[in-house]
């Protein structure tokens, strides 16, 4: 079942979801249609006489799949994607921006363990030099 507030946070229910493997951690990806069609207009730009980018649409799209959130809010992941994420029991349902991951909960909290040692340095990495906005605060 999907929590009332990331359905709101996913928009409109009736267009429909795209469903992946995430590339870099166990879990799953749920886009809603508009943000999918955004990735895909970057991903087409690709040349696919080049090798690597020919293999990297083939991985990153593998085990896509077309979902929808029913009436009750719920949510059919299809087996292979289960297995994929080592899905159990217990899932958590985690906002990221403009899409949900869908993890095993003992596998989301094992990452989130083993980020959080190195989270200070990463946020730094990642956050700490953009003074893009015009007061300067970072």
């Amino acid at each position: 079942m999907v929590p009332a507030p990331l359905k709101k946070q996913l928009g409109n229910l009736e267009e429909g979801f795209v469903l992946k493997r995430s590339v870099f951690q166990p879990c799953l990806e749920l886009h809603p249609i508009a943000e999918w069609n955004k990735v895909m207009q970057k991903i087409n730009k690709l040349n696919r006489f080049v090798k690597k980018n020919n293999d990297f649409i083939r991985a990153f799209t593998a085990g896509v799949k077309m979902v929808e959130i029913d009436a009750t809010g719920r949510l059919l992941i299809p087996k292979d994607l289960i297995q994929f994420s080592k899905i159990d029991k217990d899932i958590v349902l985690s906002s990221a921006v403009s899409i949900i991951e869908i993890w095993d909960k003992n596998l989301y909290e094992s990452a989130l363990e083993s980020s959080m040692a190195d989270f200070a340095d990463l946020a730094e990495q990642v956050m700490g030099n953009q003074n893009e906005d015009e007061d300067g605060i970072s």
